[in-house]
């Protein structure tokens, strides 16, 4: 199974919105720590991190969508994925950068420079990343996610 399966919602259409937030958004996000795992183990380089980009942003546009469902708490775990996003983001700069620098900068010594200080940058952003990754994911934190995702889930307030 391809890692955007595993990122599959599968709605109870019998079911409340909170039962639904309940049983799948813990899924999503446990889901999304295996695939950061996985990816994380084969010592990637930095454009492959991207996927993991996407698969965040997913995650987080899920979660935001159910807001109203949950409380204070879902706010914090939103911010920290929006950090994961932002570090990765960042990665993703330095390598679309480096390959503006291959397709538009004439080979030269100027370019050669160039390209080492890009590749500079986008291994200081990915070990950024990586350093954060390890708090991110630190012992706990992945039943910090979805213990709290499927335990807090309440019906929508009216308006």
């Amino acid at each position: 199974m391809n890692q955007a399966a595993k990122l599959q919602v599968k709605w109870d259409d019998d079911a409340s919105v909170a039962a639904n937030a309940r049983s799948e958004l813990p899924k999503l996000a446990e889901a999304y720590f295996q695939q950061a795992r996985a990816l994380l183990a084969q010592n990637p380089r930095p454009p492959r991190l991207h996927a993991l980009r996407v698969s965040g942003k997913r995650l987080r546009y899920w979660l935001e969508l159910f807001r109203p469902c949950y409380g204070p708490g879902l706010e914090e775990r939103i911010a920290a994925l929006k950090k994961v996003q932002d570090l990765l983001g960042d990665v993703n700069d330095a390598v679309a950068a480096s390959g503006i620098i291959r397709k538009t900068m004439r080979r030269s010594r100027l370019r050669t420079k160039v390209e080492r200080f890009a590749t500079k940058r986008m291994s200081e952003t990915a070990a950024s990343f990586r350093a954060h990754w390890s708090t991110f994911d630190a012992p706990g934190r992945e039943a910090w996610w979805t213990e709290y995702l499927a335990r807090e889930a309440h019906a929508p307030d009216r308006k």
